[in-house]
């Protein structure tokens, strides 16, 4: 083979393809995203509440707690709530340590046992989670970690957000267009960035500070539901 042929072989083989370039190598493209947020009245709220009891061996504390919780699920289903409507969220028993002696001569010693049952309880009727955790009080729960609100059924509330916010997209690719003095000819992809749900939490530490007679006044607030798009255009001159 002569030197002209390999060196024209060599450069035939080490040329880029340009016939593989796809035609949205070449488009102009306007990348654009919108957001938006929905916010919707939530129609569920989840009590969290328990027991923590302590006692020299571990069998007392537990049997302790053990005790209280079912004065409470019984407290509770005399009020109308719904077995299934409760369920045991953690449990634990953990042993007491005493302090260490300045000395450091011995280890800690095992001075007693905390023993602790939390569970969760479903409300529909947002006017009665007051009432539940009154009644939980009453039933000898010394634990209120919060109060957590909910939709039951949040698909309308997406969808509604998604609209909304590949509604925001399209107006900011229409605003850009028209100051660059170019025309959106067709849409090259659309990403979903996903959809959050911010659900408002009522946070408590203690439920014995809210013991004091009065009704425990709770108020639900609001459910937002927000989404994102990323949508590409095509573009070109008017």
């Amino acid at each position: 083979m002569s030197l002209l042929r390999l060196v024209l072989v060599y450069s035939l083989m080490a040329s880029p393809p340009l016939w593989a370039q796809s035609e949205a190598d070449t488009d102009s493209v306007l990348t654009v995203q919108g957001s938006a947020e929905v916010r919707v009245v939530p129609d569920l709220a989840v009590v969290r509440l328990g027991v923590v009891e302590q006692a020299s061996t571990a069998e007392d504390a537990q049997d302790g707690v053990n005790g209280v919780v079912n004065r409470i699920i019984n407290a509770l289903r005399a009020a109308g709530i719904e077995e299934s409507d409760v369920q045991t969220s953690r449990l634990t028993l953990s042993p007491v340590y005493s302090r260490q002696r300045p000395d450091g001569n011995q280890p800690p010693a095992i001075i007693a046992y905390r023993a602790a049952n939390t569970i969760t309880v479903r409300v529909e009727a947002l006017d009665r989670i007051g009432e539940v955790i009154d009644v939980a009080l009453g039933a000898g729960a010394n634990q209120l970690e919060g109060v957590s609100f909910e939709l039951q059924d949040d698909s309308a509330s997406r969808q509604a957000a998604l609209r909304d916010a590949v509604g925001e997209a399209r107006d900011k690719a229409e605003a850009i267009a028209d100051a660059l003095g170019v025309a959106l000819v067709s849409i090259l992809s659309v990403n979903e960035g996903g959809v959050m749900i911010g659900r408002p939490v009522m946070e408590m530490s203690r439920a014995l500070s809210l013991q004091q007679g009065a009704p425990t006044p709770v108020s639900p607030g609001e459910v937002s539901v927000g989404a994102s798009v990323t949508i590409q255009y095509r573009i070109e001159a008017d």
